[in-house]
C-alpha cells in the first residue's frame, strides 16, 4: 500500500513484488509484520531475496554519505600535505598508549561479547602485532605519492595538446567483517583525493567507534580535513550495508567477507548502478607435480596454514605417481601446522586420496577447537569431490582437504572447476610445467610455493582494500589487489595555442 506521496507504508503477506523485469517474488509474513512506514525493501536481483532496511538504519546510511558527499567536495580545496599529515595524525595516535587505551578496553568488551557468543575472534582481537600493522600502513600511506592531479599522458597536436590526469574517484562504500585494521586499509583511498563511507561487522563495532572517536576524527582535525572524509555507519544492522550499497551517490562500493554475503552486497549495489570490488569468497590451492620436492611442499603446506585468512591453503592435489609418498608427508606438514598453534589439525580427503592415507592417520582422532568450543573428531574423514570448492573457516585448527589427480593438467582442471579462482600454487622443479601452470589455470595469483604471500602489505609494501577472486570475472584494467591508490580516474585537460583552431 502507498501513501500519496507513492511511497510505500506497508506490506501484506503473499504481495508479489516485481524484480529483473519478469520475475516475481512474495512478501512473507515476518516481513510484513515487521515492516513500518518510512522503512524500505531492497531487492537482491540475483536471488530475488527482499532485504529489509529499516527507516532509523536508511537514515543512518544516507547521512553518512551525505557527509562524505561534503568531504569529498571540501577534499579538492586540501593540499597534499594536510593528507600527509592526517596519515601521520593518525597513526601517531594510535602509537601512543594513553590515546590507545580507550580503544584498546572496547576492544577487550567487543572480543569478550563475541567469546560470549560463541563468535569468531581470530580477526577481531586487537593485538599488539594488528595495532603495529595498522600504524605501518597509516606511516606507509603517509609516505606515498598522492598521485592527484598526476599527468598520465600528453597528446600533441598542432595548435594544441590533451593532458591525460589522474583525478579522484569519488566517494568510495565499503562494508567489511569484524577486523579493526581495516580501518588503515579503507583510509588509504584519501591520499588520492577520496572521501570513504564504512560499515564494520557488529562483532567490532564498540572498537570500531573508539578508533574513530580517540584516533580518527582527532587525525581530521588536526590536518584540517573535512569532518566526513571518514566516516563510519553508526549501526550495526545488516539493512544499514544494504541501504549504504543501494545509495547511487557512490563511486565505488567495496565488499570484503564471507562469500554469500559479499556476493549479496555487490548485486545490491549493481542494481542501484554503483560499481562494485568485492572480496569475498577465498582459499587456496597447491599443487604437487610429479617431481616435486618433498621438504619444499611440506614447508609450503605448514607455511600456507599458521592462521586462517583468505589466502591460507584450503586445497591441495597431489599426482597420483606420487601420491603414496606425498600424501603421508602433506599430513604430517598439517599436523606440524597445528602443533604450532597448539592445536590438533583436520584433515578431509578425497575418494581418490583415502588409499594414501595410512592406517595410523585414519585411526589417529583430534580435538578441534572451533568457534563454540573444543570438538572431538577424526583427524581424517572423507569428503565428497563434488565438496573440493567448500572453503574451511576454522578458529585454532588448522583444516584443509586432500585430493589425488592423475596429473598437472588434471589438477588445473579440477581448480578452474571447483576453485574460487583465487590461490594456484604448483611444486615442481620444471620450468616448462610451471610456465604451462601460469598459462592455464584460472587465478590473479600464481606462486610456487607458500600461499599466504598474496597480501597487499606484505607483497606490494601497500595496504590493501582488500584481495579479488575471479568468479565474477576479470576486473578491466586492475589486478585483484584493491588499494587505496588504486581508486582513481582519469579527467582530460586540453591547452590552445592557437585561438583559430577548428575542426
Amino acid at each position: 500500500m502507498t501513501d500519496a506521496a507513492d511511497r510505500l507504508t506497508e506490506l501484506t503477506e503473499g504481495q508479489p513484488i516485481v524484480y529483473a523485469g519478469d520475475r516475481v517474488t512474495t512478501v512473507t509474513a515476518e516481513l510484513a509484520a515487521a515492516f513500518r512506514p518510512g522503512d524500505r525493501i531492497v531487492i537482491d536481483p540475483s536471488s530475488g531475496a527482499l532485504l529489509h532496511v529499516a527507516r532509523a538504519d536508511h537514515e543512518i546510511a544516507t547521512a553518512a554519505v551525505a557527509r562524505a558527499v561534503d568531504a569529498f567536495a571540501g577534499l579538492a580545496h586540501c593540499s597534499d600535505d594536510q593528507i600527509t599529515a592526517f596519515f601521520h595524525a593518525f597513526a601517531d595516535r594510535l602509537a601512543d598508549m594513553r590515546a590507545f587505551a580507550p580503544i584498546a578496553a572496547a576492544n577487550a568488551a567487543d572480543v569478550s561479547s563475541a567469546r560470549a557468543r560463541e563468535r569468531s575472534t581470530t580477526r577481531l582481537e586487537l593485538s599488539d602485532k594488528m595495532r603495529t600493522d595498522m600504524v605501518a600502513g597509516l606511516r606507509g600511506w603517509a609516505a606515498a605519492a598522492g598521485g592527484r592531479d598526476a599527468v598520465v599522458s600528453t597528446f600533441a597536436h598542432e595548435g594544441w595538446s590533451v593532458e591525460a590526469r589522474r583525478a579522484p574517484l569519488g566517494v568510495v562504500g565499503f562494508v567489511f567483517e569484524g577486523r579493526p585494521n581495516v580501518f588503515a586499509d579503507a583510509a588509504g583511498v584519501v591520499r588520492g583525493g577520496n572521501s570513504v563511507v564504512f560499515r564494520i561487522g557488529s562483532d567490532a563495532l564498540g572498537t570500531a567507534r573508539a578508533i574513530v572517536e580517540h584516533a580518527l576524527e582527532p587525525a581530521l582535525a588536526h590536518a584540517g580535513l573535512p569532518t566526513g572524509t571518514v566516516t563510519l555507519v553508526e549501526s550495526a544492522a545488516h539493512g544499514a550495508g544494504w541501504a549504504l550499497f543501494s545509495d547511487s551517490r557512490l563511486s565505488l562500493a567495496v565488499a570484503r567477507g564471507s562469500g554469500p554475503a559479499v556476493a549479496q552486497l555487490g548485486a545490491v549495489a549493481r542494481a542501484a548502478g554503483v560499481a562494485v570490488s568485492l572480496h569475498g569468497t577465498g582459499g587456496a590451492w597447491l599443487v604437487a607435480a610429479d617431481d616435486a620436492d618433498p621438504a619444499r611442499f611440506a614447508a609450503a603446506v605448514r607455511n600456507s596454514l599458521d592462521r586462517k585468512v583468505c589466502n591460507t591453503l584450503n586445497v591441495c592435489c597431489v599426482v597420483r605417481s606420487r601420491a603414496d609418498e606425498l600424501v603421508p608427508r602433506f599430513l604430517d606438514a598439517v599436523i606440524m601446522a597445528g602443533d604450532a598453534r597448539g592445536a590438533d589439525a583436520r584433515v578431509h580427503a578425497t575418494e581418490s586420496a583415502m588409499p594414501h592415507v595410512p592406517a595410523g592417520f585414519r585411526e589417529r582422532t583430534a580435538k578441534v577447537v572451533r568457534a563454540d568450543g573444543p570438538h572431538d573428531e577424526p583427524f581424517v574423514s572423507s569428503i565428497d569431490t563434488n565438496r573440493l570448492g567448500h572453503e574451511w573457516e576454522w578458529e585454532e585448527s588448522p583444516e584443509v582437504t586432500v585430493h589425488v589427480v592423475d596429473d598437472v593438467d588434471a589438477a588445473v582442471r579440477t581448480c578452474n572447476a571447483h576453485s574460487p579462482r583465487f590461490v594456484a600454487g604448483l611444486i615442481s622443479d620444471s620450468a616448462e610445467l610451471h610456465d604451462r601452470f601460469w598459462a592455464t589455470v584460472d587465478s590473479p595469483f600464481v606462486c610456487d610455493g607458500m600461499t599466504r604471500w598474496v597480501d597487499g602489505q606484505y607483497a606490494l609494501s601497500t595496504p590493501e582494500l582488500g584481495l579479488s577472486n575471479w568468479e565474477a570475472g576479470r576486473m578491466l584494467g586492475r589486478g585483484a589487489i584493491l588499494s587505496g591508490d588504486s581508486v582513481f580516474t582519469v579527467r582530460y585537460r586540453a591547452t590552445i595555442t592557437d585561438p583559430e583552431l577548428r575542426r
